[in-house]
């Protein structure tokens, strides 16, 4: 089978944007927790959105952030008065760019971009301002659209709808296995970006392809074959 891809679709947080990157703020608010705090935060960011799906209890994802942020502050006996959950939920709206971001995206030239994000509108016109990436995507496509998270099949319909393409006219890529899970799940050729060089989940879902840099996307722009990885698990 053979691919062109006419649009490139990307998650922000952990393939754009660097969601750990908060560890220098948090640490400078909480000394000693700062790594502790990062790491606990982002799991219960993640498992928040997915509760909530399932329970069809929405919340935009400034507000799941900060949930998630009270409770591994008080996982970690740590106060986290509102000054400083207003200090560390700012440094989601500047998250720094990943440094294989800005040169891999700009490799893709010539096809359609966008990200398709949990985020919510207000976090990813600021996080994409804050990165200067802002001209290179097309439209940024937040899950606040249907009022659910990643990996429902609604979420990956909003790029559809936004594109007017075909499912298979347009390349996923994202760094959360899961993700790629739901967008292969859903048609899309789903492209896993293993920077940490991760085992895959469990799914019965295979990516399209793996890479471990985005740069690697350039020589993915047509793909032949069956879904695959590029890279055998001893070499990734």
């Amino acid at each position: 089978m053979h691919l062109q891809m006419k649009a490139w679709v990307f998650d922000a947080y952990g393939t754009l944007f660097d969601p750990f990157s908060v560890q220098g703020k948090a640490e400078s608010v909480f000394p000693g927790h700062g790594e502790a705090l990062s790491r606990d935060w982002r799991a219960r960011q993640l498992e928040y959105t997915w509760l909530r799906s399932l329970m069809n209890r929405y919340a935009d994802f400034w507000q799941v952030t900060r949930e998630a942020l009270v409770y591994a502050c008080r996982s970690l006996g740590l106060p986290c008065e509102d000054s400083q959950q207003e200090e560390l939920m700012q440094e989601y709206l500047r998250l720094d760019v990943y440094a294989d971001a800005a040169a891999g995206v700009a490799t893709l030239a010539g096809r359609r971009r966008a990200i398709l994000s949990n985020g919510s509108p207000r976090m990813l016109e600021a996080v994409v301002e804050h990165s200067e990436l802002k001209p290179v995507f097309e439209i940024l496509l937040s899950v606040d659209k249907v009022k659910t998270y990643k990996p429902s099949p609604a979420v990956y319909q909003i790029a559809v709808d936004a594109l007017k393409l075909k499912k298979h006219e347009i390349g996923f890529v994202s760094s959360n296995y899961w993700d790629v899970a739901g967008a292969s799940s859903f048609g899309f050729p789903a492209f896993w970006l293993n920077r940490t060089k991760s085992m895959p989940d469990e799914l019965g879902i295979t990516p399209w392809a793996t890479v471990t840099s985005l740069s690697e996307l350039a020589d993915l722009r047509g793909v032949r074959g069956e879904p695959h990885s590029l890279k055998t698990d001893a070499e990734i």
